[in-house]
């Protein structure tokens, strides 16, 4: 039995007749670039990020870019960054002329942890970014307390800003991401929660002046046509790619709890594995000091959890394999019962060729590291059926009882 690890045709098979008319009102209206439907869009998703302004651009990257130029990192700024997450995070730090510090995260979460970030805080940080990774939400009351402690002390400003392309819908204390720093953003890549057809992307904030930056820097640094304040970029989303995911918005509750449902499927039928645990949010490095090791000494096979305080949307549902090769194994193994997987990810952003410092390798990142080891994601689509999950799970076992 085949199980893709995302099976797009499944979702947009059903919605053939409204994107057809969201595609055909797009076409005849010959309004290709922003306008009327990225408004729409603008407006349609704001309760869904809980910010005050929201502005649709080209990429879940060039959201990224826009928050930061408008808060002006440029050369001497330094950003910290988690060491395991997408390149994207880091690579805009870089692109900008800043430098990105990275800090491990939580093996339990896979969060940037408070005391890492301040661990990490200098007097040339000017900002952090918190990935909101998997699809649950890091620790925002953590992390915005030892930058405010820190900002007082060192009389400075830092700012954050929220990496949330991995968590549309996903809530910190009931509150949605996207809406607790300077800026949040969001990405549409089609393997999202709310994924297009296409790239897109989203930029929210609670700020009016920044914005009116933001909203400059979208259209190369310009309010009034062929006059350009500022050196942005083209940022822009096109009106095709806002309509049809107007259609797709309304199916995104529907969409989240999919994806949880298959969750709690796994999370049922795989703890029966000899050697497997559930992880714990008491075990969580955010708020408590490493207990870790001491649980999971004897585990071969870790499963994820949902924080009693956030809601997670599970872009991905990701595992744990303990013992040197045995992440590949399995995944080999899936493959072979064509089942898909995915590494997220393989190499700490630190080992990236391009963003190497000398000073990274002497810090130590023993998670992001032991992470990029162990961890891989199972299909979790909310189109999945159940023969689909039982095949996957029986299959998972099956690797284990053979060890």
């Amino acid at each position: 039995m085949k199980v893709p690890l995302l099976d797009l045709a499944a979702q947009n098979a059903v919605l053939k007749e409204p994107l057809t008319q969201a595609f055909q009102r797009v076409l005849e209206s010959n309004q290709f670039i922003l306008g009327p439907e990225v408004a729409a869009f603008e407006a349609d998703i704001l309760p869904w990020t809980g910010a005050k302004h929201s502005l649709g651009v080209s990429s879940g990257t060039d959201a990224l870019m826009v928050a930061l130029s408008a808060l002006g990192i440029g050369p001497g700024c330094e950003v910290i960054c988690p060491a395991f997450t997408f390149f994207a995070t880091a690579s805009c730090v870089a692109r900008l002329g800043a430098r990105p510090v990275f800090a491990d995260i939580c093996p339990v979460c896979f969060n940037l942890t408070p005391k890492e970030v301040a661990r990490r805080l200098t007097r040339q940080t000017r900002a952090v970014i918190p990935v909101h990774l998997f699809g649950q939400a890091a620790d925002m009351d953590g992390i915005q307390e030892v930058i405010q402690q820190y900002s007082n002390e060192a009389e400075t400003k830092i700012h954050i800003v929220e990496d949330a392309a991995q968590a549309i819908g996903a809530k910190y204390k009931g509150r949605p991401v996207g809406s607790f720093g300077a800026f949040g953003t969001f990405s549409f890549f089609p393997s999202k929660n709310l994924g297009g057809f296409g790239e897109g992307g989203l930029v929210t904030t609670n700020d009016t002046d920044l914005y009116e930056t933001a909203h400059m820097l979208r259209s190369h640094g310009s309010k009034v046509r062929y006059r350009h304040e500022k050196l942005g970029g083209n940022y822009r989303m096109d009106a095709i790619q806002a309509a049809l995911l107007r259609v797709k918005l309304g199916y995104l509750d529907r969409y989240n709890a999919g994806r949880s449902r298959n969750a709690d499927f796994y999370l049922s039928e795989l703890k029966s594995i000899s050697g497997c645990i559930q992880a714990e949010e008491s075990w969580c490095e955010c708020a408590t000091e490493s207990i870790w090791v001491s649980k999971t000494g004897d585990a071969r096979l870790i499963l994820p959890v949902e924080y009693a305080h956030n809601k997670s949307i599970w872009n991905q549902f990701t595992i744990r394999v303990i013992g040197e090769g045995k992440r590949d194994a399995l995944k080999n193994f899936l493959a072979e019962r064509e089942i898909g997987s995915e590494i997220y990810y393989p190499e700490p952003l630190y080992n990236q060729p391009c963003l190497q410092e000398p000073e990274d390798a002497e810090q130590g990142f023993p998670h992001a590291m032991r992470l990029s080891g162990e961890c891989l994601s199972l299909p979790i689509y909310p189109e999945l059926e159940t023969d689909q999950l039982e095949w996957v799970v029986k299959a998972i076992k099956d690797f284990f009882n053979q060890l």
